[in-house]
């Protein structure tokens, strides 16, 4: 998070005042930084660049459209989950033949629309979803690539919400079956089998997984070369964790030490899916204190951002460091636990649900009505889950160069609210 820093007891993002955009746009207000975004991929672009990976940005972890395009234009391909998502990086001018599909609920139409643009292959997540891409390629008259999305059946240690690689949950299939889903393919002359896939989950904080991961792919792609197939890729998903409390978050490097060998060994591509690990620290959500009390032995600071800006914490449990823009204290390397000149508060916002909180039982330093408070870590999967819950507009987006800065979302109006419910 160092391009979000304190500088003479302020907080900046890269070289602009964090109170000077909230001042000028308003709050809840999300703020990224464009040198984390790119930091971060050519981190990722470093530690692999001896297995020439195709690293394809996550767009379901933040889709701005100005965002795909600084991510774009630095090299970095895509990752879809959605027909949408694909259109979000057509517009910003992709190379579509380095795009992956994955999602275990493609329509019909996802499925020609992606074939239409020639991606580079689908993550199929079920044996119905090869009949009917085998169906509208014939339709189209195309081949379709298909990578086959087996599950590992390791436990990635993460929240039972966000683990995807075990058998027995919606995405994928059991690796046992790889050989029989490959046989299926190899007899399709509109399929063609490219590689396989895994995702074991998010956010993973050890290399453990992978490494057991990218044994196992080794192994499945050897067998399916041993039987004729042309197998050449191998897709290990995303899932790398941040630090979202301190350090905890490994480097690019880390993951690439476990990985990398294995790949080298048995000759084929390599494909990552990053979202988190690039998003997940390049922006913040800003919101400003609209009143405190002390209601049963608590304190409650109550701000105007909530749980329809950034839901992670009422869907996920999930910790965020949170700090006034201007505090009385200085932040501590440690949020967790007492801190000197800070007192435990509840932080929450206006939403009409209980869960709708940012933090519980936090030390923080004393802050008063109109005072603006950060919730760091939120660049990955916040603005994108947002919502109109409560008829709250969507809260606008910022995008920071240095000491330029540009809105690439403006604030929703109330008229937009209700403007596809007017006759």
């Amino acid at each position: 998070m160092n391009t979000f820093h304190y500088q003479n007891g302020e907080l900046f993002c890269e070289d602009v005042p964090v109170s000077q955009l909230a001042e000028e746009f308003g709050t809840p207000l999300w703020i990224y930084s464009k040198s984390a975004f790119l930091s971060r991929l050519k981190e990722i672009q470093d530690a692999f660049a001896e297995v020439d990976p195709v690293i394809c940005y996550s767009v379901k972890a933040n889709g701005n459209l100005s965002i795909l395009k600084t991510m774009n234009d630095a090299g970095s391909s895509f990752d879809v989950v959605s027909g949408g998502e694909l259109f979000r990086v057509q517009q910003a001018g992709a190379d579509t033949s380095r795009v992956v599909f994955a999602g275990v609920g493609k329509t019909d139409d996802e499925i020609r629309q992606a074939l239409k643009a020639d991606i580079l292959m689908f993550d199929v997540e079920s044996e119905a979803e090869l009949d009917a891409i085998a169906a509208i390629a014939e339709e189209v008259g195309c081949v379709g690539r298909v990578a086959l999305r087996l599950n590992p059946d390791i436990d990635a240690k993460t929240h039972h919400k966000t683990t995807t690689g075990k058998k027995g949950n919606k995405f994928g299939m059991d690796i046992e079956r790889a050989t029989e889903l490959a046989d299926k393919v190899l007899k399709d002359d509109r399929l063609e089998l490219t590689g396989i896939h895994m995702h074991l989950g998010s956010p993973i904080l050890s290399t453990d997984p992978y490494a057991k991961a990218v044994k196992k792919g080794a192994e499945v792609i050897t067998q399916l070369r041993e039987k004729g197939h042309n197998t050449n890729w191998l897709n290990l998903g995303g899932g790398f964790g941040i630090s979202y409390k301190t350090d905890e978050g490994p480097s690019a490097q880390t993951y690439a030490d476990v990985i990398v060998p294995t790949i080298k060994e048995i000759g084929c591509r390599l494909a990552l899916e990053p979202g988190r690990f690039i998003a997940g620290n390049a922006g913040v959500l800003i919101s400003q204190i609209v009143f405190t009390k002390r209601e049963g032995g608590k304190l409650f600071y109550i701000q105007d951002g909530g749980m329809t800006d950034l839901v992670r914490p009422a869907m996920y449990d999930s910790y965020h460091r949170v700090w006034p823009v201007k505090p009385a204290v200085p932040m501590p390397f440690d949020c967790e636990g007492e801190i000197e000149g800070c007192e435990p508060a509840d932080v929450v916002g206006p939403v009409c649900e209980s869960c709708d909180y940012f933090a519980k039982d936090r030390y923080l330093p004393p802050m008063e009505r109109g005072d603006h408070l950060c919730m760091f870590s939120a660049g990955a999967y916040g603005s994108v889950m947002s919502s109109n819950y409560n008829a709250r507009p969507r809260s606008a987006e910022i995008l920071v160069d240095g000491s330029n800065y540009q809105v690439i979302r403006r604030r929703e109006t109330y008229e937009e609210l209700i403007a596809l419910e007017q006759p």
